[in-house]
């Protein structure tokens, strides 16, 4: 069931409600958000998107569903996968990427839905909280000396409007931030992973306390210029857990669902 910021104040219905607040469903497919939402800012020097566009930080209404997870990052889904730990997600140049690549720990054993979402220069770069919890993190540095560009990506969506990791070398190598969360509705943990681009290793938590409360869908960190987050979850003996969305489609922050909740 949704609840809005004023569900337990009004009568209204729920679904009224959310178009009220701003909340109707923002998913776009690739090539209609290329097409609509970057079209004019493309047009635009790169001195002024730099400097008005890419920082923006743009007022959202605060969802809570726990029927749902939400999209923890403004973006294209890149790849929606149920997969063993050790298991490829994606195969990158013939090398394959598994989620103990991505997390760097071996020892990590839970199969895990993962959804893999790329911030092109043109998205909101501000990370939500897709399902509240107990917020921890860590800084997992570059593998080589310097990160790895991204830029071949989002060549291949914005100017070809297609998914193509094929050229993510990025994905093994550049420096991350591994949060994890641990809700206590589901028992569990499950993970948002922030992978920077090679022109500022920044990523910038708002809070540097860890085990820190957070609600669903709040503001947690940014991450600058071209990245990567994906969401990890891991498969729940009480819950069934849905992807909801596909790869090739646009999706926003605290706005649009990825994963629906269920009893088993």
């Amino acid at each position: 069931m949704y609840n809005g910021v004023l569900a337990a104040t009004t009568s209204i219905p729920a679904h009224i409600l959310k178009t009220i607040l701003g909340g109707q469903n923002m998913v776009k497919p690739l090539r209609e958000w290329v097409e609509n939402d970057v079209a004019d800012a493309r047009e635009k020097p790169l001195s002024w998107l730099s400097q008005y566009f890419f920082f923006r930080d743009p007022t959202r209404p605060v969802y809570s569903d726990t029927g749902y997870f939400f999209s923890p990052a403004d973006g294209i889904v890149l790849y929606v996968k149920t997969v063993e730990p050790d298991e490829s997600i994606v195969d990158i140049k013939g090398i394959p990427y598994s989620l103990q690549d991505a997390m760097r720990d071996k020892s990590y054993d839970k199969r895990s839905i993962v959804v893999g979402i790329f911030m092109t220069f043109y998205d909101v770069h501000v990370n939500r909280i897709p399902y509240p919890g107990r917020l921890s993190y860590k800084e997992l540095e570059p593998i080589d000396t310097y990160n790895y560009p991204m830029l071949d990506i989002e060549k291949g969506l914005v100017d070809e409007v297609r998914v193509n990791t094929n050229s993510a070398r990025y994905l093994h190598n550049n420096q991350r931030m591994l949060n994890r969360i641990y809700a206590p509705d589901l028992r569990q943990h499950y993970y948002i992973l922030q992978i920077a681009d090679y022109d500022v290793d920044s990523i910038t938590p708002f809070d540097l306390k860890q085990n820190q409360p957070c609600a669903q869908n709040q503001r947690f960190s940014q991450i600058r210029y071209g990245s990567q987050v994906d969401l990890i979850v891991p498969l729940s003996d009480r819950y069934e857990f849905a992807p909801t969305k596909e790869a090739g489609v646009h999706v926003e922050a605290g706005v649009d669902h990825v994963i629906k909740i269920g009893n088993r």
